[in-house]
């Protein structure tokens, strides 16, 4: 039941006068698949899905899905901190046509471990197609342990887990404990190398909407065994993924890809701001080679 392997982009929504994008939206798709990523998460943390409507969270999920047709599989956000909630949004992905969904922990209410195990295995119940576990205790408050994660690996159709809890001592715990009854992708792009090196399938990354061929070489090499090329490439993107998240996701990789060309307006919803520490961004932008053009 493995999705994909190697490098999956969470997108982001590109907003315009407050209004989807779809103009950008569609030169971001083109760029990401004549890149050659493998997979893609729509309206995933990344993509700002819970500022925006369920009529606008729609629209975006039916024009990826159109654009892509079928060319690589397209992942689509279906998390709640409402159980029910989050059930709907899985039913509404696969009646889209979505290959997946990425479900992440509720959040707010911190539940506890033995409540994400029967959370999960309601959504679970509820679809036919396969579900990726979402692990990020940074923004939802609650970290779903590894004895968590094998509870609920092989349950179904619950096919992988994004692991974005920082730890590569988390990861390998998944690894040991799970075996290959679940995926393993990293949700964190500065250590996606260690976390294929240990038996990670791939990434789920945020760095990959403005270098994604970049990015997908460096997972693409840890597929193939290749793991010095692909440490290289870790540390050559390193300054630049740091100050992809010098600020809160997805604010300065919303404000690079507006500077390079990729979509037409660096805007967010509030409560997010544009961007203040420009000039850390422009700095490792420029340190890694990328051609751009600050924009106010």
């Amino acid at each position: 039941m493995t999705i994909f392997k190697g490098t999956a982009t969470a997108l982001i929504t590109p907003f315009k006068d407050d209004k989807v994008d779809f103009a950008s939206l569609d030169r971001l798709l083109d760029d990401q698949l004549a890149n050659g990523v493998n997979a893609l998460v729509i309206n995933g943390t990344t993509g700002e899905p819970t500022t925006m409507t369920h009529d606008e969270r729609t629209a975006v999920a039916k024009f990826a899905l159109e654009k892509v047709n079928g060319k690589i599989p397209v992942i689509l956000g279906a998390g709640s901190n409402n159980t029910f909630t989050a059930i709907e949004y899985a039913r509404e992905a696969e009646g889209l046509g979505a290959d997946a969904v990425l479900v992440v922990t509720p959040y707010y209410n911190k539940a506890t471990q033995n409540s994400l195990v029967a959370h999960y295995k309601a959504i679970a119940d509820s679809i036919g197609i396969p579900m990726v576990l979402y692990n990020v205790p940074g923004r939802t408050g609650v970290n779903m342990l590894p004895a968590t994660v094998a509870k609920l690996a092989g349950y179904r159709n619950i096919a992988a887990v994004k692991e974005a809890s920082g730890s590569v001592s988390q990861m390998m715990e998944i690894k040991h404990l799970c075996g290959d009854a679940i995926d393993l992708y990293s949700g964190d792009d500065g250590i996606a190398f260690p976390c294929m090196a240990v038996g990670g399938l791939g990434a789920i990354s945020v760095a990959s909407n403005i270098i994604p061929r970049y990015f997908r070489e460096m997972t693409d090499a840890c597929l193939e065994k290749n793991y010095e090329k692909a440490k290289l490439h870790q540390f050559e993107m390193l300054h630049l993924i740091n100050a992809l998240f010098c600020e809160v996701n997805p604010i300065p990789v919303k404000t690079a890809a507006y500077w390079l060309g990729l979509i037409d307006s660096d805007y967010m919803r509030l409560p997010m701001i544009k961007m203040e520490k420009t000039d850390v961004l422009a700095a490792a932008m420029r340190e890694f080679g990328l051609n751009f053009e600050v924009k106010k």
